[in-house]
C-alpha cells in the first residue's frame, strides 16, 4: 500500500512539474517578454553594425610569385626516390 503511494505522489509530481512548466512557457507574460528580447536584440545588432569600423584591404599584391626556374642547378628531389634509395 505504500509503494503505490509513493508511486502514485511520485507521478503526480511529474505530471504537476510538466503542467506548471507548459503553463508558464505559454503565458502572454514569457512571450511579451521572448518578444522583447528578441526586438532588444535585432537593434542592438543593428546599432553595432552601424557603428563599425571598416578597415581599407591593404591585400593588394601581397603573394609574389617566384619562378621554379631561378636556380638552375639545384637537383629536384622526390620523396619516395630518397627513400628507395639506400645509397
Amino acid at each position: 500500500m505504500l509503494k503505490e503511494l509513493k508511486y502514485l505522489l511520485y507521478l503526480f509530481v511529474i505530471i504537476l512539474f510538466f503542467f506548471l512548466s507548459l503553463k508558464y512557457y505559454f503565458s502572454d507574460n514569457n512571450k511579451r517578454n521572448s518578444y522583447r528580447s528578441n526586438k532588444l536584440v535585432n537593434e542592438k545588432t543593428v546599432s553595432y553594425s552601424q557603428n563599425i569600423i571598416l578597415l581599407k584591404s591593404d591585400t593588394i599584391d601581397i603573394v609574389e610569385y617566384v619562378e621554379k626556374t631561378i636556380n638552375k642547378n639545384k637537383k629536384n628531389y622526390n620523396f619516395w626516390k630518397l627513400i628507395n634509395n639506400n645509397e
